[in-house]
C-alpha cells in the first residue's frame, strides 16, 4: 500500500480491519481471456506467461460453491441439496471455465478420471453407513509430486516421470481415502519441487507449463506448491495439499492468498511423495480458511512404519486440529516479533505494522523486537545438506518407481534431461542437478557437519533459543512480499521472506491472508517450537478472525497501480 493510505487512516479514523482491507478493492475486476498451456510445450508456456496482459474478453461466470467451506459443503450433502458427485461436477465445470479456459490459471497438471465414480461412491456410503469424518465427499487437489495407486500419474512435474504410474498410494493418500475424500486431480508445480537451476521460475514445469497467479495473471504464484495454492485460491477445488522443504507451502500460500500449514517434520509421513531432501521435506494443508486447514492437517496426520520421523520420540500429533480454535484464542499470548525478516518491502512493513496493531488489540503481548539473530548464517549449509538429501533421497525413490517412469537414477535423469533439453530446459538448466550428483553419500563428514550445523543454528541458537529468552508462545513474520511479475528468462525475484528457520529447524509454520498491495495478497507467519501446531493455529484462527482478509481473487491481467 502507498504511503497516502496510512494517512488516510490516521485521518478518517478507518479501524485496522478496514485498512487491511482496502487493498483488496483491486482484486475485484475484470477476468480475462487466455488459453491453458498445453502439457510439455515450452513455446505455449511463454505464452501462458504474457497472455495476461492482454484485453479482458469476458468475465468469469458466477459459480455457485465459491468460497464454500467444508462445513458448507457437508451441510449441503446433509440436507440433499448436493451430493458428492454433483460437488465434483460443478468443480470440474469450474476448472473448465477458469483454469483451461477464461483466465487459464493453468494450475491443474491432470484431472482424475474416476473422480466422479469416487464421488458416486461416498454417495453410496453416506446412505449406507454414514460419514467416514468431515471430509467425507470433500474434493481435493493433491500435488504431483504425491503418489496415487490409480489412473493418474505422478510426474513431478518432469516428462521424464510423465507416464509414471505409481505401484501404491501415498501414506497421507491412503490416509485421505479412508477419511472419504474425492481427489479431483493433481496440482502443477515448480519440476521437482523446484531443485534443478537456481535460475528456475516458480510455477512452471516441463510436463504442466506456467501457473499463474489468480490475482493477477503476469504474476506469479510462488514456491513448487505453485498449482495448489493458486486452485484452492480460484475455488478449483475445497482444499489442497502441497509440499514444503522451504518456503513451497508457506509462499504459494502467501502469494494466492490462502492458508498455509508447514508441520513439524514428522508429523505427516513423505512416504510415496517424490522427495527434495528428508531432512526438511513435509507435506502440508492449504485451504481458504484457518479452519479447513486444521480439518486437512487432522486427517493427513499419523504414524506411517516406514517413515521413522513419523514415530520419532516427543511426536504429538491430533486427530482434530479444529477444536483447538478460538476466536479469543490471542489473549494472553506472548509473540516474539522478528524485525529481521521486515525491511524488504514498504508495503510489506506497512501491512505488518497494522497486523501487530490487531494482534496487540486482540490481547497479545507483543515482545518487540525477538529477532533470530542466528537467521542467514545458515545459507550455504542449507544448500549443502540438500545437496546431499536430493541425490541419496531421489535415487532411493526413483529406483522402486512406478510403471513408466523412464529414470531409475539421477544420473539417467540429468542425462534425460540433456537429450530433451528443447522441452525440459528452454528457460534453465540442471545446474543443481550436476551439483547433486557429485555429491557422496549421507555417511560423508562434509554432510554431517553441514547437518548439524543447521540444526543448531536453526533450532538451539535459533527458533529455541528466542522462545526460551523471552518465554514466547510463538514468533511473528511477514511471510515473503507480494508477487512478482513471472520471468521466465530471468528467473524468480525473490525480495524477502521468512520460512527459513522454521524449515530448516523442521518446526512448523502457519501462514494466514494478512492485507493487500495493489490488491497482491500479502501473508502473516508464525512459526514456534516442535509439535505446537495446535498453539499456532488458535493463535492465527484468532487473528483470521478478527481480520477476516481473504477475497477471492479477480484474476485480473496485471496488478493495479
Amino acid at each position: 500500500m502507498a504511503d497516502h493510505d496510512q494517512d488516510e487512516v490516521q485521518e478518517a479514523g478507518i479501524d485496522r480491519r478496514e485498512f487491511l482491507r482496502r487493498g483488496a478493492l483491486a482484486g475485484a475486476a475484470l477476468a480475462v481471456g487466455g488459453t491453458a498451456v498445453p502439457e510439455g510445450r515450452a513455446a505455449a508456456a511463454v505464452a501462458s506467461a504474457t497472455a495476461g496482459a492482454g484485453a479482458a474478453k469476458r468475465r468469469v461466470a458466477d459459480f455457485e460453491l465459491e468460497e464454500a467451506t467444508v462445513a458448507e459443503l457437508q451441510e449441503a450433502m446433509r440436507s440433499g441439496r448436493h451430493t458428492a458427485r454433483s460437488l465434483v461436477e460443478l468443480y470440474l465445470g469450474r476448472i473448465e471455465a477458469v483454469d483451461r479456459r477464461g483466465p487459464g490459471l493453468n494450475s491443474i497438471i491432470e484431472l482424475n478420471p474416476d473422480a466422479e465414480a469416487e464421488a458416486a461412491e461416498r454417495d453410496r456410503i453416506r446412505k449406507s453407513k454414514g460419514l467416514a469424518g468431515d471430509l467425507h465427499g470433500i474434493p481435493i487437489i493433491l500435488k504431483d509430486n504425491i503418489d496415487t495407486a490409480d489412473r493418474m500419474h505422478t510426474s513431478a512435474g518432469s516428462l521424464a516421470l510423465a507416464e509414471q504410474i505409481a505401484r501404491e498410494d501415498a501414506f497421507l493418500v491412503q490416509r485421505l481415502r479412508r477419511a472419504g475424500v474425492v481427489i479431483l486431480g493433481k496440482a502443477n508445480l515448480s519440476e521437482w519441487a523446484n531443485f534443478r537451476s537456481p535460475r528456475s521460475t516458480s510455477g512452471w514445469s516441463g510436463r504442466g507449463g506456467q501457473t499463474r497467479n489468480p490475482y493477477a495473471l503476469d504474476r506469479n504464484p510462488c514456491g513448487s506448491s505453485s498449482g495448489s495454492g493458486a486452485a484452492v485460491s480460484a475455488n478449483l477445488a475445497a482444499i489442497a495439499v502441497g509440499t514444503e522443504t522451504d518456503g513451497s507451502i508457506v509462499c504459494p500460500a502467501s502469494s494466492c492468498g490462502v492458508v498455509g500449514i508447514k508441520p513439524t517434520l514428522g508429523l505427516i509421513s513423505r512416504s510415496g511423495i517424490v522427495p527434495l531432501a528428508h531432512s526438511q521435506d513435509t507435506a502440508g494443508p492449504m485451504a481458504r480458511t484457518v479452519t479447513d486447514a486444521a480439518i486437512l492437517l487432522g486427517a493427513m496426520a499419523g504414524a506411517d512404519p516406514r517413515d521413522p520421523a513419523t514415530g520419532a520420540r516427543g511426536a504429538r500429533r491430533e486427530g482434530d486440529y479444529a477444536k483447538f480454535l478460538d476466536p479469543a484464542g490471542l489473549l494472553g499470548v506472548r509473540l516474539g516479533v522478528a524485525r529481521n525478516f521486515f525491511g524488504f518491502n514498504g508495503a510489506v512493513d506497512l501491512v505488518m505494522e497494522e497486523c501487530l496493531g490487531v494482534l496487540k488489540d486482540a490481547g497479545a503481548v507483543l515482545i518487540d523486537p525477538a529477532n533470530l539473530t542466528s537467521s542467514g548464517k545458515y545459507d550455504d549449509s542449507e544448500m549443502e545438506v540438500l545437496l546431499y538429501d536430493f541425490k541419496a533421497d531421489l535415487n532411493t525413490y526413483l529406483s522402486s518407481a512406478g510403471s513408466g517412469a523412464a529414470v531409475s537414477s539421477l544420473e539417467e535423469l540429468i542425462r534425460f534431461n540433456e537429450e530433451n533439453k528443447d522441452r525440459e530446459m528452454p528457460f534453465f538448466g540442471q545446474e543443481l542437478f550436476l551439483r547433486a550428483q557429485a555429491k557422496g553419500p549421507l555417511t560423508t563428514p562434509a554432510y554431517r557437519k553441514a547437518l548439524s550445523r543447521n540444526h543448531r543454528l536453526s533450532r538451539t541458537e535459533g527458533i529455541d533459543a528466542v522462545m526460551n529468552r523471552h518465554r514466547l508462545d510463538a514468533i511473528v513474520a511477514p511471510t515473503g512480499g507480494p508477487a512478482w511479475t513471472t520471468d521466465l528468462l530471468n528467473g524468480d525475484h525473490f525480495v524477502g521472506g521468512s520460512s527459513q528457520p522454521a524449515a530448516v529447524a523442521g518446526y512448523p509454520s502457519v501462514t494466514v491472508p494478512a492485507g493487500f498491495d495493489h490488491g497482491l495478497p500479502v501473508g502473516i507467519s508464525f512459526f514456534g517450537r516442535a509439535w505446537s501446531e495446535r498453539v499456532l493455529l488458535r493463535i492465527a484462527y484468532a487473528f483470521e478472525q478478527a481480520t477476516k482478509v481473504r477475497r477471492k481473487p479477480g484474476f485480473l491481467a496485471t496488478a493495479r497501480y
